[in-house]
């Protein structure tokens, strides 16, 4: 029997993640590997999550709090902003999601740089959106680009600062300039899932002065500098008026009570984020200057991860370090055949990472 498809699904590309530690192992029998490909946070999380997540154990025979009082409590206070502000969700990609099933209508656009999240054009296209991709100006956002692409139908910008996977930023003249174009009537949706991790004041942070526009939705995640992506946990804090259209569909318990507890504790343990953080830019400070001593282009970052060109085939390089026990992320599927994506990672496994590099490219 062949099933009729939503044609909006079935033009949809497949998310592809970054490869699991243990498949990797298992295909090629090794003992040891290394993920630098997911942006995650090697030093794990804050001890404080650990004995949070124990004792919340004992009560997971009852469903989560819907309104998440005590996170929503901790972010408002944070932010200085009222809890009707905020929206949770499993993973900042579900707010993506709501915004887009909230706020596109049959036919509606939503713009978007090329390449970029791809969660972002799979919410469009699931919400019978149309995305308008607006391709990168020298690996960076370009916002006149997606000014240009603006139309009658436009109801929804993604905006992604820091920008993955380039590692680019926009600073804070540039968004204003970008933002005095945009229609008053248009959702501006900032995506700051790598903002901890900015070491320039000049960098455009949508919650240094939260609400000043009620166009701008800005989005922020647990994943990444406060290492909690297997619980996954999001927020995105905006206007009243967006905030209670995405709280009327949200699943009722879509952020867990783990995930709950879990980020409440990340947020009171600001040494362990200073740490994180401090760990990144010594990371990327010593991979940067081993890397160009071999001779390798790497892109300037603001995040927690960089790019480099090999200037070879790099998913035949991604291939062959897996083989080594490095997991790395070819960008062939970006439209940057010769890059790779790589993640900063503790100091034995940035050394793990660049003698595997050095080993493979030997062979080129």
């Amino acid at each position: 029997m062949k099933f009729q498809i939503n044609r909006y699904i079935e033009s949809i590309k497949a998310y592809e993640p970054g490869r699991p530690l243990k498949e990797v192992a298992r295909q090629y029998q090794l003992e040891k590997v290394i993920k630098l490909a997911s942006n995650e946070n090697p030093l794990g999380f804050s001890p404080k999550v650990d004995d949070a997540v124990q004792k919340a154990m004992k009560e997971m025979n009852r469903y989560p709090e819907s309104a998440a009082h005590a996170l929503n409590n901790e972010l408002s206070k944070r932010f200085s902003v009222s809890s009707e502000n905020i929206v949770l969700g499993n993973g900042s990609d579900d707010i993506i999601a709501l915004l887009c099933h909230g706020f596109l209508n049959e036919g509606d656009e939503a713009l978007m740089p090329l390449p970029s999240f791809l969660m972002y054009e799979i919410s469009v296209k699931t919400a019978k959106g149309v995305p308008v991709m607006v391709p990168l100006n020298d690996f960076s956002t370009n916002l006149q680009g997606l000014v240009e692409k603006i139309t009658s139908k436009t109801r929804l910008i993604f905006i992604t600062n820091p920008f993955n996977p380039t590692g680019s930023t926009i600073d804070v003249d540039e968004f204003n300039d970008f933002a005095q174009k945009v229609p008053a009537d248009v959702i501006i949706v900032v995506d700051e899932a790598y903002i901890e991790f900015v070491r320039s004041d000049q960098v455009y942070n949508s919650l240094k002065n939260p609400l000043y526009d009620p166009r701008v939705v800005s989005l922020r995640t647990f994943s990444k500098a406060y290492g909690l992506a297997g619980f996954r946990v999001g927020y995105g804090i905006m206007d009243v008026q967006i905030a209670g259209i995405l709280n009327k569909i949200r699943q009722p318990f879509n952020v867990n009570s783990l995930a709950q507890v879990a980020a409440v504790a990340a947020l009171e343990d600001e040494s362990f984020l200073n740490k994180s953080i401090k760990s990144t830019h010594e990371s990327l400070d010593f991979m940067f200057k081993e890397l160009k001593a071999m001779g390798i282009e790497v892109l300037p970052t603001q995040s927690n991860f960089f790019m480099l060109d090999i200037k070879s085939d790099a998913k035949k390089i991604f291939q062959q370090m897996l083989q080594l026990g490095v997991i790395v992320r070819s960008m062939e599927s970006y439209g940057f055949d010769t890059f790779l994506r790589v993640n900063t990672g503790t100091k034995k496994e940035n050394m793990a990472f660049l003698k595997a590099l050095k080993t493979v490219l030997k062979k080129v």
